[in-house]
């Protein structure tokens, strides 16, 4: 039957671009296109070659299994064909099943029959290659290539240091082991990390990082590279007593020291298949690689034989595929959200696309450096990537695809975007130097930093206001009963009447919060109100610091930068964070509202017992009495300052049981070191000093 004239030209169509994506991807080392958007190109050629035979040409992308030796390197005819292997579109149970039922039916099996034993293994995400030992030694590497020439990689391969360059045991003559080249994420995260520290391009995703790095023409650069390797098969063997199934030739591979991944088994018919596609999802974004499915094999070598191969396809295995976690999409437009600490988020909006198993419209693009980075832009086509619950991200923007009125528009500005202000409360806005990110300045103010601010004011280290938790929070919140923290002491917002009619709150449970809260106003410690305001970069040693230096939280507000400097451990960075926040006039009304109901115990009380001023504390271990808090208030009410780490300028050093690597690193910088009777002592002698 002749072809339709449509039919044909799709055909021509489809052919061109897929060799671009397959020179793009092979030859150039940058994908064009997300896996799923490739696939659905491949399947609609197949389909229609199928459909009219005439139009399928020896060239044709579907004749072959992808790729071509660049001519760098020097070709490897492989002397068993490395073949791909079919895929199973339907990416549910019934994808199993068919695949079963195909097996089957090729071996004449009677419906009654017992059930076939499989082989189940995961699906790499990365680079086939073929690594060939000849008497037990790696004499050669290759790429897959065309299935039928490869690469010659040898060089790069060595410096993949998993991948044994000698086999253990008693190896045969020659075997040649067929695996995946990847690289784990952890890694993949940490090498892009250290390259834009040195000012260098990062790597796109996993996977272009390990075909990239197999494929660099200079060792060097592979040896830079932190791959990994893991072996699925065998090709050609002489000298071997082949083990009689698939499973057994992999464990034979683990006793030769080749690294065979741990997550696979042997399973029995469909529903053993099914069990195993269902534990891989789950586990999948766990794992610390990607994959994109799992694999079924029959798991007999003679059956294999029996199955044999339907066109260049094995009959005996198949990839049972997972749904996409990349798709391509368009972006609408980038909107702001504010976080409960005021940092601003920059989020596509996108255009639905299905991805990860969910209809995904909007894409996180986490900060403004990344949207730069990336250079997205509204309009453009973006690979949209989504990994199990984690949040759907922006992964690249397909710039062959951009417009010209896109290509003439100006890289996105997140403080263009928002006209310098908080898009929720229209605070003004900030970005340290040193930061990637925007963070609205009102804090106590900003209604999306409400419930956060509300929760850190009454926590323990804070007011310490007891029966105030997330679920009430979010109550005395949506049902604006509180709109800055200062409502709390305001008796016509907060009562036990009101209280009393949230839910799960009854008479006495409100009325026990109303008592915890006019109890933190009778006479919290000034330092403990200046940690409960949650200035930016303020802990609770630095809150305790500024209320020794200023007595007040008025003088506290009133001080500038340079006044601010004079307080111990108080740089440019902090002392910038409190004068933003007290600029701000809404923070202003807060803290005076506050300071309204707070009755603040006299700081010179404190100042008078200070007996350890200028002493500087480190507390490792477990204490025989005091607990580690009770030893830090005793030195703090002294005048001392306990600090977290043993440095230089660290005066005592306070050990306990099971003391760790702090006592060590205590003992090599000569700092004295004591026991709690010696805390007590030195508490005692210096109060008779005194």
């Amino acid at each position: 039957m002749a072809a339709p004239r449509e039919a044909a030209a799709r055909a021509e169509a489809l052919r061109a671009e897929i060799g671009k994506h397959n020179y793009a991807y092979y030859v150039l080392d940058a994908p064009t296109v997300p896996d799923a958007e490739y696939d659905r190109l491949f399947r609609e050629l197949q389909e229609i070659e199928a459909a009219y035979p005439a139009l399928r040409t020896a060239d044709s992308p579907t004749q072959r299994v992808g790729g071509r030796p660049l001519p760098e390197f020097a070709p490897v005819r492989h002397a068993v064909p490395m073949l791909s292997i079919r895929t199973e579109t339907d990416s549910g149970p019934e994808g199993a099943r068919a695949f079963d039922a195909r097996a089957r039916r090729a071996l004449g099996l009677a419906e009654g029959a017992p059930s076939l034993e499989y082989a189940a293994e995961l699906k790499f995400d990365g680079l086939a290659v073929s690594l060939r030992y000849e008497d037990g030694v790696l004499a050669q590497a290759a790429t897959r290539g065309d299935g039928e020439i490869g690469e010659d990689v040898t060089q790069n391969v060595r410096t993949i240091h998993c991948i044994p360059l000698g086999l253990k045991g008693e190896p045969p003559a020659l075997l040649e082991i067929r695996g995946e080249v990847f690289m784990r994420r952890p890694d993949f995260e940490r090498y892009n990390a250290r390259q834009r520290e040195r000012g260098r391009p990062a790597l796109v995703n996993p996977r272009n990082g390990a075909a990239g790095s197999i494929r660099q023409l200079d060792p060097k650069i592979a040896a830079e590279r932190p791959l990994s390797f893991f072996a699925y098969g065998v090709g050609e063997a002489r000298g071997w007593a082949m083990p009689a199934s698939h499973s057994a030739i992999l464990d034979a591979l683990a006793a030769f020291g080749v690294p065979v991944c741990e997550h696979r088994a042997v399973a029995q018919g469909a529903e053993g298949l099914i069990a195993f596609h269902e534990k891989m999802l789950a586990q999948r974004d766990a794992l610390p690689f990607d994959i994109d499915g799992v694999v079924y094999k029959v798991n007999a070598l003679d059956l294999q034989e029996r199955l044999g191969f339907a066109t260049r396809e094995p009959r005996w295995a198949v990839a049972h595929k997972y749904p996409a976690q990349e798709e391509l999409t368009e972006v609408l437009g980038i909107e702001i959200q504010v976080g409960r600490t005021g940092k601003l988020t920059p989020v596509a909006r996108l255009k639905p696309v299905f991805v990860g198993g969910v209809t995904v419209t909007n894409a996180t693009l986490h900060n403004e450096d990344e949207v730069r980075r990336k250079d997205v832009r509204i309009g453009d086509t973006v690979i949209v990537r989504r990994a199990g619950d984690v949040i759907p991200e922006v992964f690249a923007v397909v710039k062959e695809r951009r417009t010209e009125n896109v290509e003439n528009g100006r890289q996105w500005s997140l403080a263009d975007a928002v006209g310098n202000e908080c898009p929720v409360c229209h605070s003004a806005i900030e970005r340290l130097e040193d930061e990637a990110d925007w963070r609205c300045t009102a804090g106590l103010y900003c209604p999306a930093q409400r419930k956060q601010a509300i929760l850190h004011f009454a926590s323990r280290r804070a007011l310490d206001i007891e029966g105030i938790g997330e679920k009430l929070v979010d109550q005395l919140v949506d049902q604006n009963l509180v709109e800055t923290v200062a409502d709390l002491y305001d008796p016509t917002r907060i009562n036990a009447g009101k209280l009393a009619g949230l839910e799960r709150m009854g008479g006495k449970s409100a009325q026990n919060i109303v008592d915890a809260i006019a109890e933190s106003s009778k006479a919290a410690q000034l330092e403990r109100l200046i940690y409960a305001l949650g200035i930016r970069n303020v802990g609770e040693a630095t809150a305790k610091e500024l209320a020794r230096h200023f007595g007040t939280m008025t003088a506290l507000m009133a001080a500038d930068a340079e006044t601010l400097q004079l307080v111990p451990d108080i740089g440019p960075v902090v002392a910038a964070s409190i004068i933003d926040f007290f600029n701000e006039k809404h923070n202003q009304q807060v803290v005076e509202k506050l300071l309204e109901h707070i009755r603040l115990e006299a700081v010179g009380k404190m100042a008078a017992g200070a007996v350890l001023r200028g002493l500087t504390f480190v507390l490792t271990g477990t204490l025989p009495t005091l607990a580690r808090e009770a030893a830090a208030a005793l030195i703090e009410a002294a005048g001392g300052k306990v600090s977290g780490s043993v440095s230089k300028k660290t005066d005592y050093v306070v050990a306990g049981t099971d003391a760790g690597s702090k006592l060590d690193k205590a003992q090599a910088l000569g700092v004295r070191i004591i026991d709690e009777a010696g805390l007590r002592e030195l508490l005692q002698a210096k109060e008779t000093e005194r």
